[in-house]
């Protein structure tokens, strides 16, 4: 066996401890963007950009009262939808890019949300990230890992990947975790970085991972 799979195999087997403890200590990790179905969830995500999912869940509270199907956001003024998501930030841009993703899933798709990456990826203002989340979690296809800020960041102090482009740290983490644990392994980044590994002070001495993480052992053989 050859060096790099020597190095690979050793990887994938921490990945998988590094999933195994995640998922016994964040059992209820889930999206946290409300949503009762595929449209709601593509909206949700195309709002959550540069905003916490806390603050587009109470947007969409009403938002999705107001609007149900794709056509009821082409209908109306995008100076009316701004304002109805005006709170989430960059309104502009993603009132645009609403109303254009569900313009084409009317006229190409006939209101319904489309079911395959490349098709997602044609709607305006949907990148990977966003495809993967609805694939994932409206429609339970495991096509790829969500890489967003907590993740990039969890995924980069465990040593899963080095890289920092978001397309290539999803390489990287599809290469190591197994595929039925894709659609779920973000979230449990997500959990983890909330919880204890946040951004400006992770609590690598409180963290259950920290003998599978080389940053983590870093922080803590300075402190001593």
């Amino acid at each position: 066996m050859k060096k790099g799979a020597v190095a690979m195999s050793g990887d994938k087997k921490r990945a998988g401890q590094i999933v195994s403890r995640l998922k016994k200590s964040y059992p209820d990790a889930r999206c946290s963007l409300n949503h009762t179905n595929p449209l709601e969830l593509l909206v949700a995500t195309i709002l959550s950009a540069q905003c916490t999912d806390e603050r587009v869940n109470v947007v969409t509270a009403e938002l999705f009262r107001k609007y149900r199907r794709a056509e009821d956001y082409t209908r109306v003024p995008q100076e009316e939808l701004e304002q109805d998501i005006r709170s989430t930030g960059f309104f502009r841009n993603k009132a645009k890019a609403i109303q254009g993703a569900c313009r084409m899933i009317v006229e190409k798709h006939k209101g319904r949300v489309p079911e395959t990456m490349e098709e997602l990826l044609e709607l305006p203002g949907v990148a990977r990230k966003t495809a993967n989340v609805v694939l994932g979690n409206a429609y339970g296809l495991a096509s790829g890992v969500v890489v967003d800020t907590h993740v990039s960041r969890l995924s980069q102090r465990l040593g899963l990947s080095s890289e920092e482009q978001p397309e290539k740290i999803e390489r990287d983490l599809c290469e190591l975790i197994p595929r039925k644990e894709w659609i779920n392994f973000s979230h449990l980044l997500i959990a983890h970085g909330r919880a204890v590994c946040k951004a400006r002070a992770p609590l690598c001495s409180e963290c259950f991972l920290v003998e599978l993480c080389p940053t983590g052992k870093e922080v803590l053989s300075a402190e001593y």
